[in-house]
């Protein structure tokens, strides 16, 4: 099975953050608690009713191609994509087919066929308990972004960054909440197997609710194909769904083809020329980009951080504002941005990860600045800002160096201060002491952890070390 070349190709549909769905003036609530509360006679397709096109779900779709450098339309149109299911009302679907509002463009090192809009579909849901079928049209409408990548990804894992990159890039430019498991994002993989350079059969993989099933479902498919073929078996062009109970793929329906959709221009809505519409010109699109996550991440490992804390940091829109506010308030010193970057991604995260809670949530960068200033200049130890920080996460408002001074963690740095310590502690460790002398170096740092224990972690450890040191030469 390892003689089969995988390619795989990703179809990415996203709702847009947009005030009222993409052609009528109903609000974006697909979520409302309520079914069937953001209709109108439009989105459910009343005869005689005219849809009109969203101009910023338009504008936030070319943002994204301008972001990933893609060519951008000047004539678009809309089509109908033909099909007949209970969530679309319609009996068809607004969508875009031979001109598509981007072209090209590369994210994460993926290459990009095209971006369009569409509208979306409404939601179906079945009730067991009555064996009826519900459908809430609340999501009917809602702007709805698709991306479709060339075939050229070969593995799991480039398929998972390039899904990550992606909804980080919509959050960035605000153009999407994405969340996969609201539906705000959603993956499908098209995916297939051969040993020569020409395509295998084409299987698309639905259902995909979180990067790692995203992953692991490319992952089971290019097992099962290889091995079907290695047992003499035929691929059979076709739709799965993947059940994230089993860990596989399941059969759904015979894959359809662009001829099952009918495709035509929409009668109902006028052509664009996007030239014709100022807001939209490219050098004002590329004016009103934020910071993109990839510039991000160079201008980080610009204060010389390495590329896992870069990622970490760029990955997410409150860590990033968090980190240059701290950033700022530390005046860019690169030891302490170091120092302060490694807290995060540890101490940091972890406790936000065990809290199950939003992160930097009451969380000053201000307070978190002072905090890294004390250890910078050896107010404080490791261990001491460790027990700090946790009081800070924990909620308590006071300065860090407050807390550090009550609960006995300001660090000693005073030689003649630790010196009589240290003393102690080589007269209480006699036996120690010899064993250096006799050339055990391991004994040394025993002793420094004696004497962090007897000043209560309040000892410099450099300093201690430095001392004993001394001492113990004093006798050779």
């Amino acid at each position: 099975m390892n003689s089969y070349r995988p390619t795989i190709g990703l179809e990415v549909h996203a709702e847009l953050t947009t005030r009222t769905k993409m052609f009528c003036d109903s609000p974006n609530a697909p979520h409302e608690a309520a079914a069937n509360t953001n209709i109108c006679p439009i989105c459910m397709a009343h005869p005689g009713t005219l849809p009109v096109a969203n101009k910023e779900a338009v504008h936030q779709v070319l943002r994204v191609g301008t972001a990933i450098n893609g060519t951008l339309a000047d004539f678009t149109e809309f089509d109908r994509k033909s099909y007949f299911y209970p969530d679309i009302p319609k009996g068809y679907q607004i969508s875009q087919y031979e001109f598509p509002l981007v072209k090209g463009g590369v994210l994460e090192g993926v290459e990009v066929t095209r971006i369009h809009l569409e509208e979306d579909t409404a939601r179906s849901s079945h009730d067991n308990a009555t064996g009826k079928s519900l459908v809430d049209f609340n999501r009917a409408g809602v702007p709805l972004m698709e991306l479709v990548t060339e075939p050229v990804i070969h593995d799991a894992e480039t398929a998972g960054r390039f899904a990550r990159e992606l909804q980080l890039l919509l959050r960035t430019l605000g153009a999407s909440h994405a969340n996969l498991e609201k539906g705000e994002m959603r993956i499908e993989a098209n995916i297939s197997v051969s040993k020569t350079d020409a395509f295998g059969i084409k299987v698309e993989v639905k259902n995909l609710n979180s990067f790692r099933s995203v992953e692991r479902a490319i992952a089971y498919e290019i097992e099962r194909q290889s091995k079907l073929l290695d047992e003499g078996g035929a691929v059979t062009q076709e739709t799965r769904g993947w059940d994230e109970g089993k860990q596989q793929t399941f059969s759904q329906r015979v894959k359809e083809g662009a001829a099952d959709y009918r495709y035509f221009p929409e009668p109902d809505l006028p052509k664009m020329v996007i030239s014709e519409i100022p807001e939209f010109a490219r050098e004002k699109l590329e004016a009103g980009l934020p910071e993109l996550p990839w510039e991000r991440r160079a201008r980080y490992a610009a204060l010389g951080l390495k590329p896992d804390a870069c990622a970490y940091l760029a990955d997410g829109i409150s860590r990033g504002v968090f980190f240059d506010a701290l950033t700022q308030k530390l005046g860019g010193d690169e030891t302490l941005v170091a120092l302060a970057a490694n807290y995060l991604i540890s101490d940091v995260a972890g406790w936000y990860t065990k809290q199950g809670i939003s992160e930097y949530e009451n969380f000053s960068p201000v307070t978190f600045a002072k905090l890294i200033e004390l250890i910078g200049n050896n107010s404080l130890s490791s261990r001491g800002a460790k027990d700090v920080l946790l009081l800070i996460l924990e909620g308590d408002a006071r300065e860090p160096e407050v807390i550090a001074k009550e609960k006995g963690l300001v660090q000693v740095s005073d030689p003649e201060a630790l010196r009589a310590c240290v003393r102690e502690v080589m007269g209480q460790q006699e036996a120690v002491v010899v064993e250096y002398r006799a050339g055990k170096e391991a004994a040394l740092q025993f002793l420094v952890g004696q004497a962090m224990k007897a000043t209560r972690g309040a000892g410099n450890p450099a300093t201690l070390r430095t001392l004993l040191l001394e001492e113990l030469a004093k006798g050779e």
